[in-house]
């Protein structure tokens, strides 16, 4: 067993698939009797377990641990412990509030994140039926190993990588590693020459595929991680998934506030210790009072409660986001790689257009033929046929019925009633393979009862199709005459043709005729549509044993239908706003190339003829540089395989990109975890696709993204303003310690500690909030994505918050403090004023209620910094009105609840005072309407910074 497993190590599914399964069958030793059970154990213990495993992860308690950790959070825990030292334990317990309400929300986000490896496991089946001892027996999926004789089902999940021994028009979905939903045709044969992935072998079935239709034997040749399934889960599991820009930019942002706290608390330490000779218990105090001040508490939780909303907005626009800080990750998005199937496509075949022979086409003065073109999207069996102009003669309506009845009955889709919850109006729907189901779907349309069809001229028997004849055949009996009605690949059905039927009659299809034929399926090929070619056949059969592929001969060609897989019809115009924002859309398909360039070109992802088409075996000859060089041109990539798709992603982050990765498919899990933003389909998408991804979309539409990209970018420019809104009440909050130091405690401190926490935990969080709800302003997508250079916290920003806003703000606080002072009896008096007493308090809570009210206008300016705020639509936010009603309500309990009062340190105003504060409430809005005024009328660059 050692020897085989050493063999297998170093052999490639392809040598398998071109021996003939007798040789396959005696290198592994077996029969079609099966291995024997004790053969089986012995091979169960070399070759391990049927099953996906995971590799070992950082344990869920260090995780944990990791969000309390982190330098802001210790900044804080130390910061609590100095007030338990100074006896100040209601301040300690506020700032250990605010690091465990932080890291339990960061916890949270990371605990619902990578489950793409739990997901992979139950993709494969629990059970699995096999032949041991010559004997059919059920076994737990796991127990299989190489050389068991599988047997198949229509329905069966596959367990594992397998070569096919017999089949019976066996056909297997492989949507699950491919991404395409087209079911492919099995055989048994070996294959002669090497084909350019795995995938496209003909007579290998894959584990985490299922059987489309028909029944199977193979023989197991790998199992676990060494399946093409397992190969991709452990590319999924080594894929080391990035933080978003988001995470980055929160880790910078705590750092340089966390440095610049500590700095500052440090520097006024030194004044109010050395200089201001305060002693060193107040000094203490004084520090970290400083440290509080600058440090912004209640930033994260508005962060993290900023995406929150940004994620519900999503939802209504039927993008679900799994990962939080994904969402502004959006935002700076500049690539989406998109699979094409299902995204950028219906996922539904739809005949385009029929094509019928017709008289004189041989000759080069005639048109040739008689084009006949379809209306209608999907399922829709509504549509109509329009023949070109002049061409709807009887005749050729004759032989479009005869074309589409072929079509039809040389078909195994099938009309079935589906019936609601409550058993009540049954519809009709057409179920199989989605080119058969768009063929009855087109006979439909052309008012032929499909129906009534298949009941009137029954199907004696078939001959199915398989990849070397390349066309498929059934044999049907119609009143005393029996007829062998033939669709497949245009070529090979004129290669077994002797006539041509135009309109009613009948001619010898001559060399002239072939080539016209061949030029109409060249030019919807051309068009990335998919041919298919039909064609009749009298037959004198009497037994259905005699049925073979020997009939398949000396037939009548009709003519063909060219289908298409067609755009979603908002598609187009969502990758010119791409275009238009600076973003820039891909195509990575598992499809054809030329179906992929014709599908791009018809929604504008390339708009040139030399675009470059790279197919998968394209890309296993270049380099990485060549491949860079190829994404500087507008560019196709068409039968990709998982690995390539990885590639293309990591050489576009390599380039300095930030990738959105959309995908539906197990084969996409790696290359959407190694994505800076990763996008699955919630329709069609698989779990393993959904479970990797950071965003799910509900309607699986492309469009949804480009709203998605939107919404991202709104989020990142609302996380800006409600950072500016923040920090500017930093400065008010610095200022009266700055005065209280180097006045060597002669003037008063205006805020205390607590008075700090209250604005910045209590008064402050709800409009933070509103302006994280913003909506995106208009234009935001005709600018270029954000580059990861620029960051949140600027020195524009800085400038603004501190500078400009803050300063007007801290003298219109001390403004209040001494306006207490002054209207009870200390007129004119700057120092030397009582710091306890009820004046005192008085002056305080002043000083505390004007940073409050001047917020209220701070807020209003901060909804855009281009434009008045009087030019948006001003009521389009309620969170912002219920801030401002927050903002007035918490200000009333911190001044009239006896319980808040004693805590805090804060007494009840009067009328002239609670007027003056009404007065003062609008300053920084008016103040900052002039800026923007004259900003935008002069265009003065010093007043735009």
């Amino acid at each position: 067993m050692l020897t085989l497993k050493q063999e297998l190590q170093q052999t490639n599914l392809q040598l398998f698939a071109h021996q003939t399964p007798e040789l396959v069958l005696q290198r592994f030793d077996s029969t079609e009797n099966g291995l024997a059970h004790n053969e089986a154990q012995e091979r169960l213990s070399v070759f391990g377990e049927n099953e996906i495993r995971e590799q070992k992860q950082e344990s869920l308690l260090l995780r944990f641990v990791k969000n309390f950790t982190h330098l802001m959070a210790i900044l804080l825990w130390i910061g609590g412990g100095i007030a338990f030292l100074a006896k100040l334990p209601q301040l300690g317990f506020a700032i250990w509030m605010v690091n465990i309400i932080n890291g339990l929300f960061s916890f949270w986000q990371e605990f619902r994140a990578e489950k793409a490896t739990e997901a992979l496991k139950k993709m494969l089946p629990v059970y699995a039926h096999v032949i041991r001892d010559g004997e059919e027996v059920r076994i737990a999926a796991r127990e299989l190993v190489p050389g068991d004789i599988v047997i198949l089902s229509e329905g069966d999940r596959i367990s594992a990588d397998c070569r096919l021994l017999k089949q019976n028009n066996l056909r297997i979905d492989q949507a699950t590693l491919t991404g395409e939903s087209h079911p492919m045709a099995k055989e048994t044969n070996a294959i002669a020459e090497p084909v350019s992935s795995n995938l496209d072998l003909p007579n290998i079935i894959y584990a985490g595929t299922c059987v489309f239709s028909g029944t199977g034997e193979a023989v197991v040749l790998f199992t676990g991680m060494e399946t093409e399934f397992g190969k991709i889960a452990r590319m999924t599991q080594s894929v080391s998934s990035d933080l978003s820009p988001l995470q980055k930019e929160m880790q910078q942002v705590t750092k340089m506030v966390s440095l610049v706290a500590v700095l500052v608390g440090l520097l006024f330490f030194f004044f109010a210790f050395f200089l201001a000779h305060i002693t060193l218990a107040e000094s203490f105090i004084f520090t970290l009072g400083m440290i509080v001040a600058f440090v912004p508490e209640g930033l994260l939780p508005t962060v993290t409660l900023a995406l929150a909303m940004g994620t519900q907005r999503m939802a209504r626009r039927h993008a679900l986001v799994k990962k939080l800080s994904s969402v502004e990750s959006l935002g700076c998005t500049n690539v989406i790689c998109t699979d094409k199937t299902g995204t950028l496509t219906e996922n539904k075949m739809v005949v385009r257009n029929i094509w019928l022979p017709s008289l004189g086409m041989e000759s080069s003065k005639s048109e040739n033929g008689v084009e006949i073109t379809t209306t209608g999207q999907g399922t829709d069996t509504n549509g109509k046929l329009n023949f070109a102009m002049g061409k709807e003669t009887p005749a050729y309506r004759s032989a479009l019925k005869k074309l589409l009845e072929i079509a039809s009955l040389c078909n195994n889709a099938r009309n079935v009633f589906v019936v609601d919850s409550d058993r009540a109006n049954p519809t009709r729907s057409i179920l199989g393979d989605p080119t058969e189901v768009a063929l009855q779907i087109v006979a439909e349309k052309a008012s032929i009862d499909t129906q009534k069809l298949h009941k009137e001229i029954s199907r004696v028997g078939e001959i199915p199709f398989d990849s070397y004849r390349k066309c498929m055949s059934t044999y049907h009996r119609i009143e005393n005459e029996s007829y062998l009605f033939t669709k497949g690949a245009p070529k090979e059905i004129l290669d077994r043709c002797s006539r041509i039927r135009i309109g009613n009659e009948v001619f010898p299809l001559t060399q002239a005729l072939y080539a016209v034929v061949l030029a109409a399926n060249d030019y919807y090929s051309s068009q990335g549509q998919r041919i298919l070619a039909y064609a009749y056949r009298a037959v004198e059969v009497s037994s259905t044993q005699m049925i073979n592929e020997g009939l398949e001969v000396d037939l009548t060609f009709v003519g063909l239908t060219a289908m298409i897989d067609p755009p979603r019809p908002e598609v187009a115009q969502a990758v010119k706003k791409c275009h238009t924002a600076g973003i820039r859309v891909i195509m990575i398909t598992g499809d054809y190339g030329l179906t992929a360039k014709s599908i791009a070109s018809q929604i504008g992802l390339i708009s040139s003829e030399d675009a470059l088409v790279i197919t998968g075996s394209d890309l296993e000859k270049m380099t990485n540089e060549e491949l860079k060089n190829a994404l500087g041109h507008e560019v196709v990539f068409a039968r990709s395989t998982p690995e390539q798709k990885l590639r293309i992603v990591t050489v576009l982050q390599e380039m300095g990109n930030i990738v959105a990765v959309t995908g539906d498919g197990v084969n996409d899990a790696p290359a959407l975890k190694k994505a800076n933003i990763s996008v699955a389909m919630g329709l069609n998408g698989s779990d393993v696709a959904k479970e990797a991804a950071d965003l799910v979309l509900t309607d699986d539409n492309f469009a949804t993204i480009v709203n998605a990209i939107e919404e991202g970018r709104a989020v990142y420019e609302n996380i800006k303003k409600f950072t500016t809104y923040i920090f500017t009440s930093n400065t008010p909050e610095a200022v009266p310690f700055i005065f209280y130091a180097f006045s060597a405690a002669r003037i008063p401190l205006a805020l205390n500690v607590m008075h700090i926490l209250s604005i910045d935990l209590g008064t402050d969080m709800v409009p933070a909030l509103g302006l994280g709800a913003e909506l995106p302003e208009q234009g935001i997508m005709q600018r270029a994505p954000r580059k990861l250079s620029d960051h949140i916290i600027t020195k524009k920003l800085m400038v603004r918050a501190y500078l400009y806003l803050g300063l007007i703000q801290s003298a219109i606080a001390m403004l209040a403090f001494y306006f207490a002072y002054w209207t009870n009896g200390f007129w004119g008096q700057f120092i030397d004023l009582p710091d306890s007493g009820p004046v005192y308090q008085t002056a305080v809570s002043m000083a505390l209620a004007a940073v409050v009210m001047t917020q209220i206008g701070n807020v209003l300016t901060q909804r855009s910094e281009r434009s008045s705020v009087f030019s948006i639509r001003f009521f389009n936010n309620p969170f912002i009105f219920i801030g401002i009603l927050s903002e007035i309500v918490i200000l009333l309990a911190i001044l009239y609840v006896p319980a808040l009062q004693g805590f805090i340190g804060t007494t009840g105003l009067s009328g002239n005072e609670w007027l003056f504060l009404i007065c003062i409430s609008p300053s920084l809005l008016i103040i900052d309407e002039i800026r923007k005024f004259l900003r935008n009328r002069r265009g003065s660059k010093y007043l735009s910074k």
